[in-house]
């Protein structure tokens, strides 16, 4: 199959190998967030498609986890192969319909072919073990097997990585995945899926449904279903564990963030404000790690704001598919509403407005109501509603710290530790900041805290559980241990 048969615009749900209707018929469309126009148009899962996917997911585990793991890998390695061969098609389709910028969209399912190589070969290498006994008749052989069926819900803000970062490790494990991807990007996500099944997956081992609240709801209580692994909003999360209770089926949850970005007072001022600006405006700031609150040391707070806002007002707004442009639509026009909302807020409590904050002049033909500049915040009182609360868009705020304050202890206000980022020229001085962050993900003098072969996940009411890494394998899987009584000793 060619990689422009392989792009539907037109999809529907994918249970049992096959792309089906959903039961009741529903569909949604959808559009390019930065026109208007007409992407193309999803079949939308409820509750009885899931249990469609169920049946097929128990039959596919069946067949999937009997082969060994090197026929496991060889499939996987086929499909990551397909991914990158299909990525330039793909990359358009999830700007048209995500708002990304091609290099954005790029990166991301480059990244997720990447996961999926990564975890094909670490799947080869798991192994058990043969424990000491305390008695010379009796051997322990320790194993790991897969959970089953897994079920993994997928955000709209990175739909084809967080997708590889679910089904990698689950589909590399033995289990059978049932995905619920998010009905404002089903588009690329039907792609990705399709670079599987045309690698020679099983029938069956990976069911794609895009739905809302009632095909969540069902994966989430389904009996059958063995552990449900999620990107999402901390309430999501809540409601997750809530319903999965009943079954006691495992949970993997990552949630919200309201990460801090440290400058101490050695920082390299225009190295900080380049990677501050990048992680908080990058996809509109719709990014779970984005940099929410600047922590900057008061001698050096002047130039490094302004830095900021000179590294803010750079950024050329437009549609991600033409040259040039370094940052586009937002997905959802409550993401800028609820930026508005912070920023007003903000600034009747004395915070000054040093970039952006309004709606930007754009070519013909753009959607204004989805563009926003991106924002710089300075002089932000501690309390202020953006400095507490994840905005999940195109602003910043800076707070300034005296050289008396415990910039760790601010930082670690709060109920979120997904993320958080340290700059300072003294790293042992900037290690030792780190070292007191209450967040699963620290970097120093970075402004990434994903790492293919490193955990990812938060602390707190970020979430628990861990991705991408050897972790990431081992919680898609169970251990046995079976005790053995030799006959003679």
């Amino acid at each position: 199959m060619t990689a422009e048969m392989a792009m539907r615009t037109e999809r529907g749900l994918c249970i049992g190998g096959a792309w089906v209707d959903a039961a009741d018929g529903a569909t949604v469309e959808v559009r390019d967030p930065a026109t208007g126009e007409l992407v193309g148009t999803s079949a939308v899962a409820g509750a009885a498609d899931v249990d469609r996917a169920v049946i097929a997911a128990r039959a596919g585990f069946s067949r999937w986890s009997a082969l060994t793991a090197d026929e496991r890998c060889d499939v996987l390695l086929r499909a990551a192969a397909l991914v990158d061969e299909r990525t330039p098609a793909m990359a358009e389709l999830l700007t048209r319909e995500q708002g990304k910028t091609v290099a954005d969209s790029v990166k991301e399912i480059s990244f997720g072919a990447q996961v999926i190589r990564y975890y094909a070969e670490q799947g080869r290498r798991v192994s058990g073990s043969i424990r000491p006994t305390a008695r010379r008749d009796i051997r322990s052989l320790v194993t790991w097997e897969p959970l089953g069926v897994v079920a993994a819900i997928v955000p709209w803000n990175y739909p084809v990585d967080l997708y590889a970062w679910k089904v990698g490790p689950a589909l590399a494990a033995g289990n059978a995945v049932i995905v619920k991807p998010p009905v404002e990007t089903p588009l690329a996500v039907a792609a990705f899926v399709q670079c599987f099944l045309d690698a020679g997956l099983p029938e069956g081992v990976l069911s794609d449904l895009p739905g809302a609240l009632a095909a969540g709801s069902r994966l989430s209580e389904h009996p059958d279903i063995d552990a449900i692994t999620a990107t999402a909003s901390t309430a999501t999360g809540q409601a997750i564990m809530r319903s999965a209770a009943a079954s006691m089926k495992r949970v993997t949850l990552e949630l919200g963030g309201h990460s801090p970005f440290i400058v101490l007072d050695d920082a390299d001022i225009a190295e900080a404000a380049a990677a501050a600006a990048r992680r908080s405006f990058s996809n509109a700031g719709q990014i779970c790690i984005a940099v929410n609150r600047i922590l900057v040391a008061d001698r050096i707070a002047d130039d490094f704001v302004e830095a900021v806002a000179a590294e803010a007002r750079a950024i050329r707004l437009g549609h991600g598919v033409e040259p040039g442009i370094t940052g586009g639509p937002v997905t959802t026009a409550a993401v800028i509403e609820k930026s508005r909302r912070h920023i007003d807020e903000a600034v009747a409590a004395g915070a000054a407005l040093r970039a952006g904050g309004r709606a930007p002049e754009l070519a013909a033909g753009l959607r204004a109501e989805m563009f926003f500049e991106p924002t710089v915040l300075d002089r932000v009182p501690a309390d202020a509603l953006v400095m507490r609360e994840e905005t999940f868009g195109p602003l910043v705020a800076v707070h300034r710290f005296g050289a008396d304050d415990d910039v760790a202890a601010i930082a670690n206000r709060g109920d979120y530790g997904l993320a958080a980022y340290v700059f300072g020229d003294d790293l042992d001085r900037a290690w030792g900041v780190a070292e007191r962050i209450h967040a699963g993900g620290v970097g120093v003098n970075v402004n990434d805290v994903s790492e293919l072969q490193a955990p990812f996940g938060g602390w707190k009411m970020s979430g628990f559980g861990r991705e991408l890494g050897t972790e990431g394998l081992e919680g898609m899987m169970q251990q046995r241990h079976i005790r053995i009584r030799r006959r003679t000793a």
